[in-house]
């Protein structure tokens, strides 16, 4: 990969030798491989037999998780945040494991509303919930710095699974208590 940020850096006009570059295709190849890592993250492992059993059948939410990711298109970060929810039936998950899945996923190139469902899928997966839910918050810079250069957009994406689909009272508790 140092090669290929060199070869980056000459097909701009610049000099890779001069003082402030000297090292940049490697620290750039460095950071991308970190930016990217998802793609070699094991979910079993990092989940790690972390599901216990419970009786709580009661709303699980973990709010304001935050992500960044690297957009499938242009290459570009978009971050913000990561509401989960989900309702136990006999499981619960460790609650640092659903910030390491969401990071699992977004460090991988992506599109936000792929990233949404990976993460609730992933969940639904190991926790055998009665319903799952997503909600993520982003800004993506290919929309901010280049192309219609909106500064202050912003896009919402959501997944919901079981009783998040089918329960309009459900969905709506959920986002509610995301949103106070």
């Amino acid at each position: 990969m140092d090669d290929l940020y060199l070869k980056l850096l000459e097909s701009v006009g610049e000099n890779p030798d001069r003082d402030g570059l000297k090292d940049t295709p490697k620290r750039a190849a460095k950071a991308f491989s970190f930016l990217t890592k998802g793609y070699s993250d094991d979910v079993e492992k990092i989940v790690n037999n972390a599901i216990f059993e419970s009786d709580n059948d009661e709303m699980v939410i973990v709010k304001d998780i935050e992500l960044y990711s690297l957009c499938e298109h242009h290459l570009l970060p978009f971050f913000g945040k990561c509401h989960v929810a989900y309702l136990p039936a006999g499981k619960v998950i460790g609650l640092s494991k659903i910030a390491r899945i969401v990071d699992v996923f977004a460090r991988r190139l992506q599109i936000q509303e792929n990233l949404t469902k990976q993460i609730a899928e992933t969940i639904q997966s190991f926790t055998e919930a009665k319903g799952v839910a997503v909600v993520v918050e982003a800004k993506h810079l290919c929309m901010m710095m280049r192309g219609v250069e909106k500064q202050n957009s912003s896009m919402t994406t959501s997944s919901m699974v079981g009783q998040f689909r089918t329960s309009p009272a459900t969905r709506a508790e959920f986002l509610n208590l995301i949103n106070r």
